[in-house]
């Protein structure tokens, strides 16, 4: 099954404020780990603290949430991330 948007599109970005508080935590705790931030660093909260300071890179537009309807996931991204996966995507759909 392709689940697209009606315009197409497999993946759509979806606005912090729609996300409740804890879901966005957990998003953004996923992303420290995935990127392998150092969270052994207890003076800032490790994970927490990091989730915290990638909070306001959200709110500057630095980060972005993205829903893939395919697959159901979603995940927190930075733009450079969003653009190089966007390429890679349109390069399997077209190949």
């Amino acid at each position: 099954m392709s689940a697209r948007t009606p315009d197409g599109e497999r993946f759509i970005e979806v606005p912090s404020k729609m996300v409740p508080a804890e879901t966005l935590m957990a998003l953004l705790s996923d992303f420290v780990t995935r990127e392998g931030y150092d969270t052994t660093d207890t003076s800032d909260d490790g994970t927490n603290g990091w989730a915290a300071a990638l909070k306001a890179r959200l709110e500057r537009g630095e980060l972005m949430i993205v829903h893939d309807l395919e697959t159901e996931s979603t995940e927190v991204m930075s733009r450079e991330q969003w653009e190089a996966f966007g390429r890679q995507a349109f390069d399997d759909e077209e190949g």
